[in-house]
């Protein structure tokens, strides 16, 4: 099976969308074609030896073949002709803007691309933290108390709270602020990314819990539950630049199945064709979301024991969007009554 990866995109999660593109090639065992969004949304064809940091840094890349994305798939634009890269299926590997807030799906549904990754919908409610919380409440999932604020507004809450951009990932931008001596920094700080900002109260201790999965043929296959190893919470560090260590979750097995309902009943909100992570904290021995990963970093390929086998699967069984007819009648019964 032929699998395209599109990575990339226009957002500050752009490089780590590169990091998680070279973590794929290390575990995936199809056939696999590489395709680079730069920051000006043009796509390049990039060969797998050339799968490396600096070869986007030092912008290496613009060397690549270009391509154009046209009905059924990407395209290398010929002097005469055009030639169609040879996909089966796409995984939507941008994360943040992009890939997670619905551009990437509007395109590949415009286009009639098979592809893995969320809906436009369920990206569109995902990449937003506040539209999270509203999307948990429906499904009946419990989260944190939060304010949404803009630059000038007060905050509410009693300290010490959190403050997170509220369209922004891989925890980029987000403060804990103890005091009101550290108030202005921290919002200075995390509008620097986005123009509204999530608080929520901080929780010393809190115990957080990621769980990944996705559904094939009605089933949901869950991973690993991993406890997450962090200070004070899981900032960028701690996820991208320090040596990925596993924990697997020492759970009872009723808080296990309280994790794998509130994950079925986010996954089941729209997110068929997709693998997402959603992470968890647990309070009082209740579950609450902290976030929907649509895109997880390397597709969260670590807390499964077969990837390429679930990612396999998961290619062969998407669930196919049901196609409009489009007949005319209306408008010849009206030309013929006139």
């Amino acid at each position: 099976m032929n699998l395209g990866i599109i990575f990339g995109g226009s957002s500050y999660e752009h490089e780590i969308s590169i990091i998680s593109a070279i973590a794929l090639k290390q575990v995936l065992k199809e056939e696999l074609k590489f395709i680079f969004c730069d920051m000006d949304r043009n796509f390049y064809l990039i060969k797998s030896k050339d799968l490396k940091a600096s070869y986007f840094a030092s912008g290496e890349y613009k060397n690549s073949d270009k391509l154009e994305i046209s009905k059924g798939g990407f395209f290398r634009k010929k002097l005469f002709k055009s030639k169609k890269v040879e996909i089966d299926v796409c995984i939507n590997l941008i994360h943040g803007a992009d890939g997670e807030d619905g551009k990437i799906p509007a395109l590949f549904e415009f286009f009639d691309i098979s592809y893995i990754g969320p809906n436009i919908e369920a990206s569109v409610m995902s990449y937003s933290k506040e539209l999270t919380k509203y999307l948990a409440k429906i499904v009946g999932v419990k989260t944190l108390d939060f304010e949404v604020i803009k630059r000038g507004e007060n905050i509410n809450m009693s300290y010490p709270f959190i403050i997170k951009p509220n369209s922004l990932g891989s925890s980029i931008g987000v403060e804990i602020i103890k005091d009101k001596k550290e108030l202005e920094y921290g919002l200075d700080k995390a509008f620097e990314y986005d123009k509204k900002l999530l608080v929520e109260p901080f929780i010393k201790d809190v115990k957080e819990y990621n769980l990944a999965g996705t559904k094939i043929k009605d089933e949901i296959i869950f991973s690993k539950i991993e406890e997450v190893q962090k200070k004070d919470f899981l900032d960028f560090d701690q996820k991208y630049l320090k040596e990925k260590v596993i924990k697997e979750a020492n759970l009872s097995d009723e808080l296990k199945d309280k994790l794998k309902d509130a994950f079925t009943r986010i996954y089941n909100f729209g997110f068929d064709n997709a693998l997402i992570r959603c992470d968890f904290f647990i309070v009082d021995n209740e579950v609450y979301l902290n976030e929907i990963n649509p895109n997880p970093g390397s597709l969260a390929n670590y807390l499964f024991c077969d990837f390429n086998d679930l990612i396999t699967k998961l290619a062969k069984n998407l669930v196919k969007k049901k196609k409009i007819k489009i007949s005319y009648e209306t408008l010849n019964s009206i030309t013929s009554n006139k």
